[in-house]
This record gives C-alpha cells, sequence and structure tokens, in this order.
C-alpha cells in the first residue's frame, strides 16, 4: 500500500491510500479526486489521466514507452515531467508520491 498525493492546479490537495499493484490513475478514480477523467479506463488510449511527476519521484516512476509518449502528444501543457497515470504502477516505493494535476486534461 502507497500514499498517493494529488495537488490539483488551484493547489487544492487530495491525499490517498492505494494496493500494491494498481495504477495511480485507478488510485484517482476509486477515491474521486477531481482532474482526472480516464475517460479510456486506462488503456493507454488517451490523454485525459495526465500528470506531472514531483522532484525525485520522477526518476522512479520510469520512463514513458513509445506508445505513452505518442499519448502524452495529446495532452495540454505538456512538460517534461508530464506521465499519464494509468501507466504507473503502484509499488511500496511510491509511497509519498506526489503528482500535480493539470488544469485542463485532453
Amino acid at each position: 500500500m502507497a500514499k498517493i498525493n494529488f495537488i490539483e492546479h488551484d493547489g487544492t490537495e487530495h491525499s490517498v491510500e492505494a494496493d500494491n499493484g494498481l495504477t495511480i490513475m485507478e488510485a484517482a478514480v476509486k477515491n474521486m479526486v477531481p482532474g482526472i477523467d480516464a475517460d479510456c479506463g486506462g488503456a493507454c488510449a488517451c490523454a485525459t489521466c495526465h500528470i506531472y511527476v514531483e522532484g525525485d519521484w520522477f526518476s522512479k516512476v520510469g520512463t514513458p514507452d513509445p506508445m505513452e509518449e505518442s499519448m502524452l502528444d495529446f495532452a495540454q501543457d505538456r512538460r517534461e515531467n508530464s506521465r499519464l497515470s494509468c501507466q504507473i504502477k503502484i509499488s511500496g516505493e511510491l509511497d509519498g508520491i506526489v503528482v500535480k494535476l493539470p488544469e485542463f486534461q485532453g
């Protein structure tokens, strides 16, 4: 189990606990965190679960595969630390991770 800290674009924080093996997107949806639309349900077929992985956490989540990179091209305001939350599996190593949510998904 890991604690995930979501920060909305306006600074509102949501901390949730989620089981290992789920994705960050699944944790957000199950806990009704606003700002994660997840239109494709986690199939890496849209960019509506776009997040920014903060600080040293970025190196712990790994790099996006080519399919995710392609989908990130559709994300609004893509940055160097952009990821799709449906592609990041939760593990004990990610306990305490901080992710920021963009103002708009798309």
